[in-house]
């Protein structure tokens, strides 16, 4: 319509022959992209970079990451837009551990090697995470999350991980570098990089989660920080601090 009208057609006439009515030709003319077009751009945008830089994650945290950028969204709408787009999880299904399963570049070089000694507080953490099934869902334990506010001033501390996809995050990094923390990841398959990490969560296990079918999982959480703060840190005695 534009076109014909720089040749002169008057757009009454081109509405006419075309059976379209002015208005909605004139407000466009106006504003050719919407409020709400340039709303969808920005949240695809967001969700684009956050997929490029953790291609296993699916839409939900996806979403998550997006917010952190500024773009919170509904999950259904992330959905929407990356199935528009066709941003997968990397996974179709839950990622396979061992020798075939495929696990993302380090962001982080190993700078402990297996040697978890330290000579004072704050100079090297490990960390992880676990999960357990409640009968509404999931609940994710991520050994340390609390630390830094417990700590105090932590500039300088090394935080040795595995290469799981939260701690290769943008967001992960960002966190690190917020507390003057340096990061460090261990190599892939190399059991011993965590044992010290698993024998904490076979613990917890047999402790916590095993005892019995959780309903909620506010009921888990309860019970994992109850165990944790009464009794392993204050209670259970440990061998390599002389007991």
């Amino acid at each position: 319509m534009s076109e014909l009208a720089a040749d002169a057609i008057p757009v009454a006439v081109t509405c006419r022959v075309l059976k379209l009515a002015r208005q909605p030709y004139y407000r466009w003319l106006a504003a050719p992209v919407s409020a709400a077009e340039l709303v969808e751009a920005h949240r695809a945008n967001a969700l684009f970079d956050a997929h490029g830089d953790d291609p296993e994650f699916g839409y939900r945290f996806l979403a998550d990451e997006a917010a952190d950028a500024g773009q919170l969204m509904a999950r259904r709408t992330a959905w929407r837009i990356c199935s528009a787009n066709g941003w997968f999880s990397r996974f179709g299904k839950k990622p396979t551990r061992g020798k075939g399963g495929k696990v993302g570049p380090p962001v982080h070089d190993d700078l402990v090697e297996r040697d978890f000694t330290a000579d004072a507080v704050n100079t090297l953490w490990l960390a992880d995470i676990t999960e357990h099934s409640t009968l509404e869902g999931k609940v994710y334990l991520c050994a340390i999350n609390s630390a830094v506010a417990r700590r105090g001033d932590v500039a300088g501390c090394v935080l040795h991980t595995d290469r799981g996809s939260q701690f290769r995050s943008r967001k992960h990094v960002r966190a690190l570098a917020r507390h003057s923390m340096v990061g460090s990841m261990g190599r892939v398959g190399a059991a011993g990089d965590n044992a010290a990490m698993e024998s904490f969560f076979s613990l917890l296990q047999k402790n916590v989660l095993d005892r019995q079918t959780w309903a909620t999982r506010e009921d888990l959480r309860i019970a994992i920080v109850t165990w944790i703060e009464r009794t392993y840190h204050r209670r259970r005695r440990q061998d390599a601090l002389g007991d």
